[in-house]
């Protein structure tokens, strides 16, 4: 139900428009280390030992850069994308129990193995999710 809710959304796009800027950073270091292996694959053995060695080490830190970049990165969405679920799940909890109070329910559940569709109140909560578009935002 939250995924497909108007605040999920709206968090997933500013997560996803926050994150972009480094996923590209990312994706170029990732290209530049890829031509560095295919450039040592392709003539390395015509450069000097030297030069190969430098350039070995090269894509050796190159490597290790980009796999704590990554590792970083993901944690940090991780933690980003639980800051903003967590900012959802309050939203929707205090819309739940707007409804209930308003609807004079004794219960609810989040989770049951059957309901009856007529005591479902999953759609009057997105809709209300969605209706209050300011604080989505």
């Amino acid at each position: 139900m939250l995924r497909e809710s108007v605040p999920a959304v709206n968090a997933e796009k500013r997560i996803t428009k926050e994150f972009s800027g480094r996923d590209l950073e990312i994706k170029a270091l990732v290209k530049q280390a890829k031509d560095l292996q295919a450039l040592l694959e392709k003539e390395g053995v015509t450069l000097s030992d030297v030069d190969q060695r430098n350039k070995e080490r090269e894509l050796t830190t190159m490597n290790a850069d980009i796999q704590r970049l990554q590792r970083e990165f993901r944690e940090d969405l991780n933690l980003r994308k639980n800051e903003e679920l967590a900012i959802v799940l309050e939203r929707a909890n205090k819309t739940i129990q707007v409804i209930a109070e308003s609807e004079k329910f004794d219960l609810i559940l989040q989770e049951a193995v059957y309901r009856n569709p007529k005591i479902d109140i999953t759609d009057k909560v997105i809709q209300h999710l969605a209706d209050d578009k300011a604080a989505s935002k």
